[in-house]
């Protein structure tokens, strides 16, 4: 039997949707929109503090690097992508999401409001698929890796996801990104044991970035650098 979000005076169900990974909700909670996979809440519309961070970190670390290409793994409530598609220093855009649902409340429904614009912007291109097999199915080379799928490399979405963190998927990352190249992951909760797979997994100058919170431990950015060739 379906699960049901709603309680009175609560959060009302846009949409809920059964896809190849479990079920997606969408869901009004006064003037937040909120997604909820498989009974876990992922994220909502209230801040985005940390998503902007997430890209600007990515882009700090690039050093002026021009017209970089970024790939952002995720689409969630949008806030990533505004937030990159507003600076003019990015070059492409690629947006991959594995759940249609996520990407037709953007295109036809209420996150529109959100990421219209970028949507919009000739750079931004959406791609429908699960993000570890996109790393390891395309020919693209990207300047930075933008992640925020999960709640962090120690808390994801569903069990299928745990293998993007393990050494074989950064290596896919690793793989798609340009020598200097950035990978930057959102997690809810601090990781040292993530930073000790991504040192094991070749990569360097590996740091968090810590975005306070209201309560609770911060959020953080993890960042990592794709050692240029003939680094040692």
């Amino acid at each position: 039997m379906p699960r049901s979000y709603d309680v009175p005076d609560g959060p009302e169900v846009l949409d809920r949707r059964e896809g190849p990974h479990g079920e997606v909700v969408l869901r009004r909670h006064g003037e937040l929109l909120q997604i909820i996979a498989n009974g876990c809440f992922l994220m909502d519309t209230s801040d985005g503090r940390s998503e902007r961070l997430l890209v600007d970190a990515a882009l700090a670390a690039l050093d002026g690097r021009p017209a970089p290409k970024l790939l952002i793994g995720g689409l969630g409530v949008g806030f990533s992508l505004a937030h990159a598609a507003a600076d003019a220093r990015w070059g492409a855009i690629t947006v991959v999401e594995r759940e249609r649902a996520v990407v037709d409340w953007h295109l036809d429904g209420p996150l529109g409001r959100i990421s219209a614009r970028a949507l919009a912007d000739p750079r931004t291109t959406i791609v429908e698929a699960d993000l570890l097999d996109h790393l390891r199915e395309t020919c693209d080379t990207f300047d930075a890796i933008c992640l925020d799928i999960d709640n962090g490399p120690g808390w994801t979405v569903t069990e299928s996801n745990d293998s993007l963190y393990s050494p074989a998927g950064l290596t896919q990352c690793a793989r798609v990104l340009a020598p200097g190249g950035v990978l930057a992951v959102w997690s809810a909760q601090p990781s040292p044991e993530f930073e000790g797979t991504l040192r094991n997994a070749g990569f360097q100058r590996v740091r968090t970035e810590e975005i306070p919170v209201a309560r609770g431990v911060p959020d953080v950015v993890h960042l990592a650098v794709r050692p240029a060739v003939g680094a040692g």
